[in-house]
């Protein structure tokens, strides 16, 4: 797999049962790529190792003042430089490929499955920690992947340059051979602290992202309250404590680094001490000493390739954990579509709250608790985030359809819905049917003042469709935000479409003129609002109020608010003291400023 091939077209079914699993996984689906790296790690690792035995051929040349072996040693010397620089480079370009090939193959993987789960994704895991997983934990696996390139090349030329030491020079090849495992392995012991503290550290760097992702997505609530400097001051706790974490792992990785130089170092001085003892013995010419002198000092490069392996495993151990744990996610319901891809159409209905929503109708649903509405919504969808009674739409059950059949059946607009950066012609850039214009979505959701304001602060754009859309829209109001997504929902015409609270931060006068265009653009088709809005529910065809979780009345608004008082308490958001003496007043009164709006609209 080549950068320029991504992305996957089918990036693989992960093992998620843990994370070392993940990774192993991950190594056996990056194995050409690891095959690559290891052949030319090996050239240049073998090139860097033949230098000593070079030299050491040079220097005996010298001794013996023979012409053509000093001549040999130059032609086997430049050899050795060729494949080293050779082997460096196309090393480098394999290990930093399978870094990003496995990176995206990750990112692809958490994408698939955030697709799959929708909203629920988020009620199981924090914002934060999705965040945190899709960049820093990504970061540090592929780190691992590509560690783990030059690590076997390195592991297979220290095997093989030691060999190669005892067959050459038996006395002192025989230290070496001993020196170089206990080297390797003298950090050991120290690895699980080290490990333990990277963990401490990641998870405390996680926590603060969490903490920091929250902020800023509640900060204009924040601020409202007064309560931005508390979480500013927690959030600098937390930094602190994620430093104090990464300062004492820092003090245990230096203390390995310390022992990976030092160790190196008595072995060379015990080499060389040995190496005079048997030259001046005449049992060593100077030749072979300058050999295994500087084939030790050569071998400390590649024995850092072993410092590196477990740093970066110790790291990408807990963040593969955490990618793992997302990756195991599944839906509540049947995720590999039991029946066959098709298109129903088609009543709405839900068999657990008795909810029916009839065929090209617009029908209004109001419900006390925010959250069950959520809830049913996303059920309505047919992806819930709890098991349970699947939800039938012309008596076929969403949940055993292939996900992109239910959702191109059904569309969700949850309460807050997200505006990617871009264009706003890319925004608009979704699967939808292609019988509603843009324009008339955008018309439909009273979208004229958002389409003045982005044409304004995007003077080179001379279409307001080419104008730009900050992240997550923030240079608009929540107003705006909103009446943009409904477009977007209104522009992709789904045979059912489920909106939940669409206009909550809407002024009641454009609210009514976008009941009357919703339901003209969307004549003929099933549309489901979740409101509370008189507005809104006075333009459904049919409104049904649930309570404790089941249809209690079912009817117009104007009938339900006059014959159950549970419903208008809702609506009218009135308490029990208020609604017994002064009900048929607060009726009145509700009925008058409704009638009054509508005329102005």
């Amino acid at each position: 797999m080549q950068i320029q091939d991504l992305p996957y077209a089918d990036p693989g079914v992960p093992d998620a049962r843990s994370g070392p699993r993940f990774l192993w996984w991950l190594f056996r689906n990056q194995l050409g790529g690891q095959l690559k790296s290891l052949a030319w790690g090996l050239l240049h690792f073998a090139s860097v190792a033949a230098l000593p035995f070079c030299v050491g051929v040079a220097v005996q040349a010298v001794v013996d003042r023979s012409g053509a072996r000093l001549a040999l040693a130059g032609g086997l010397l430049a050899l050795a430089c060729v494949g080293n620089a050779v082997g460096d480079t196309f090393l480098h370009r394999t290990a930093i490929t399978n870094w990003i090939t496995a990176a995206a193959r990750v990112q692809q993987l958490l994408a698939r499955k955030a697709a799959q789960l929708g909203s629920a994704l988020t009620r199981r895991v924090a914002a934060g920690e999705v965040v945190a997983v899709s960049t820093g934990d990504v970061e540090k696996i592929g780190w691992f992947v590509e560690a783990w390139s030059r690590f076997t090349a390195a592991l297979v030329t220290i095997v093989l340059v030691c060999v190669g030491l005892v067959v050459y020079q038996p006395a002192l090849g025989v230290v070496v051979a001993v020196g170089l495992p206990v080297l390797a392995l003298a950090v050991l012991p120290l690895l699980p602290r080290a490990t333990r503290r990277a963990d401490t550290q990641r998870e405390k760097a996680g926590r603060a992202t969490e903490l920091a992702s929250d902020t800023v997505a509640g900060l204009r609530v924040l601020r409202g309250i007064g309560g931005e400097e508390l979480f500013l001051d927690r959030y600098r706790r937390a930094s602190q404590e994620v430093r104090h974490a990464a300062v004492r792992s820092a003090r245990m990785w230096s203390l390995i680094s310390a022992i990976q130089v030092l160790l190196p170092g008595l072995l060379l001085i015990a080499v060389v001490w040995y190496g005079v003892q048997l030259a001046r013995q005449g049992r060593i010419t100077v030749g072979e000493l300058v050999t295994v002198y500087s084939s030790v000092m050569v071998l400390t490069y590649p024995l850092r390739h072993f410092e590196e392996i477990a740093m970066a495993y110790s790291f990408s151990r807990p963040s593969a954990k955490r990618a793992a744990g997302v990756l195991a996610l599944e839906r509540a319901t049947d995720t590999a579509g039991s029946r066959a891809a098709e298109n129903p159409s088609g009543d709405l209905y839900d068999p657990e709250t008795g909810l029916l929503a009839s065929a090209g109708r617009f029908t209004a649903v109001v419900c006390g608790d925010p959250d069950a509405a959520g809830r049913l919504a996303e059920r309505l969808g047919g992806h819930p985030s709890q098991e349970g009674t699947a939800v039938l739409l012309g008596g076929v059950p969403l949940d055993e359809l292939p996900l992109d059949s239910a959702r191109t059946a059904v569309l969700v607009q949850d309460k807050d819905p997200v505006l990617l950066s871009g264009s706003l012609r890319g925004l608009l850039d979704v699967p939808a049917s292609g019988a509603v214009d843009p324009r008339e979505a955008l018309a439909a959701a009273q979208c004229d003042d958002v389409l003045a304001a982005l044409a304004q602060g995007s003077l080179d754009a001379a279409d307001p469709m080419d104008a730009r859309i900050t992240e997550r829209g923030r240079s608009l109001s929540g107003g705006q935000r909103q009446r943009l997504a409904l477009a977007r929902s209104l522009f992709t015409d789904p045979e059912v479409l489920v909106l939940d609270e669409p206009t909550s931060a809407v002024d009641s006068h454009t609210e009514a003129r976008i009941a009357q265009g919703m339901r003209e653009l969307r004549a003929g088709r099933t549309t489901v609002v979740f409101t509370s809005s008189p507005l809104l529910l006075d333009r459904a065809d049919r409104v049904v109020f649930l309570h404790d979780g089941e249809v209690a009345a079912v009817g117009a608004h104007r009938e339900l608010v006059r014959t159950e008082p549970r419903y208008r308490a809702v609506v009218t958001r009135e308490t029990e003291d208020e609604a017994a003496p002064n009900g048929e007043a607060d009726l009145t009164d509700v009925l008058a400023e409704l009638e009054e709006i509508e005329e102005k609209a």
